[in-house]
């Protein structure tokens, strides 16, 4: 099988409650994560995109982060509801969902 085309990496790290911070997880990280492996699998991504759960990647306050790589897409406050376009517009059209993008002027 050949090396996948695209990855989905979903912050999943999870904070003692009532960190500053917050957390990707405290936020619904693995709802979206499940999401995405549910969408994936019906709509036949499965072995193009790979599809990896990280711990924090950063800009925790924006969580849950979805990153897109080769592509270098960062996706802020993603929800369960969100990852239907992301796979249909971004993954399977090429085109990201600019109203989830974590701009490099967020990063903070």
């Amino acid at each position: 099988m050949p090396a996948p085309e695209k990855f989905v990496f979903v912050c999943t790290n999870q904070r003692p409650e009532g960190h500053p911070r917050g957390s990707c997880s405290g936020r619904g990280a693995r709802e979206v994560i499940q999401q995405f492996g549910e969408i994936m699998d019906i709509v036949g991504l499965f072995g193009k995109v790979g599809l990896t759960q990280t711990g924090c990647m950063g800009p925790c306050m924006d969580g849950p982060i979805v990153v897109v790589y080769p592509d270098n897409i960062w996706y802020k406050k993603v929800t369960p509801q969100d990852v239907d376009e992301i796979v249909k517009e971004h993954l399977m059209k090429g085109n990201p969902v600019e109203r989830l993008r974590l701009k490099d002027e967020e990063w903070g």
